[in-house]
């Protein structure tokens, strides 16, 4: 090596060195991957001071958990972030009630979802989450869920091998969630398609559609571009592998939620939520299956206690694939 290439290559390694490591980490994965992933969090109403801040630990986008704010609040602050060059990029509006037995609730969550998107378009964002309903009652352990269903009415048959006897009443609830999740989610189609916004269903500890290749066919079961799925890394962990959820649904995927859960069997839930890259989710595997589907697009982590500049570190090494 001659001398200038030595001092080239010496300076060039003082500078990575003296480099954040979000930054470090990062440095050659343009290369690796197929598939460009941007970094964001939730927060509620985007403001200035938030979105400056977040814009300096290396993030480029909001999930908004403000839905009410209405189309000209969603403006002014679209207008801000757009200065920030940052992005709005979608709404988490959660958890409806479209199971529910009373006819108003399921016409009032409806109409809340409307008001959801209008939000949305107004902060120029893509999508709006939407968790349809939960329900409960005496379920399997999520270990043991072989869910049976039929492909063309998604209609349940059997939740675990062997006898079923003790979980017909969450079959039941099951089928009927289904059924009126798919009415009133076809009655958004026309809010979102004037909006422009997709919506993208999350299947969230609701008890529901747990397993890859039922939430992929409830999904798909609507056969519209503007219904879509969010999908979360870290919540479905401990009834299937992560990556098997994204073969599942594949180009389906619109948004994806980061988090992470640790599998402990002797724990109530089967485990517990823990900070991202010290659970149980597989990040090379992951990242490996984000790529293989052709996701591009934002990875946004959801709850944490870490310092932002921890979590900023630790989405560019998932994102590096390690």
């Amino acid at each position: 090596m001659n001398r200038r290439n030595f001092l080239k290559n010496s300076a060039l390694a003082a500078a990575i060195a003296a480099s954040p490591l979000s930054l470090r980490s990062g440095l050659g994965s343009e290369t690796a991957w197929k598939t460009k992933l941007k970094k964001a969090l939730i927060g509620g109403y985007p403001t200035e001071d938030v979105l400056s801040l977040w814009k300096r630990n290396g993030f480029t986008g909001m999930e908004s958990t403000d839905w009410q704010a209405g189309t000209e609040k969603a403006e002014k602050a679209r207008l801000v972030a757009e200065k920030l060059e940052m992005e709005i990029h979608s709404v988490l509006r959660g958890w409806t009630n479209f199971n529910s037995p009373d006819t108003a609730q399921v016409q009032q969550d409806i109409e809340s979802v409307e008001l959801t998107l209008q939000t949305a378009k107004g902060y120029g964002a893509s999508a709006v989450l939407l968790v349809p309903c939960r329900t409960g009652g005496v379920l399997p352990k999520p270990d043991e869920f072989r869910v049976k269903f039929d492909p063309d009415t998604l209609m349940v048959s059997q939740v675990v091998e062997g006898d079923n006897t003790p979980y017909q009443g969450y079959i039941e609830a099951q089928n009927h969630a289904t059924k009126t999740s798919i009415e009133a989610v076809r009655k958004l189609i026309p809010m979102a398609e004037k909006t422009g916004v997709v919506i993208a269903l999350e299947n969230v500890w609701n008890n529901l559609w747990v397993t890859p290749d039922f939430f992929a066919a409830f999904v798909k079961s609507f056969r519209n571009p503007w219904i879509k799925a969010y999908f979360d890394l870290g919540n479905n962990v401990r009834y299937a592998k992560t990556e098997d959820y994204l073969y599942a649904l594949g180009n389906e995927i619109v948004k994806l939620h980061v988090k992470d859960f640790r599998i402990d069997r002797s724990l109530p839930n089967h485990g517990q939520f823990v900070e991202i890259r010290t659970g149980s989710v597989n990040w090379p595997s992951v990242r490996k299956a984000i790529d293989d589907i052709g996701y591009n697009g934002y990875m946004t982590i959801e709850g944490g206690s870490d310092p932002i500049e921890k979590k900023s570190a630790d989405l560019d090494l998932i994102i590096a694939g390690k």
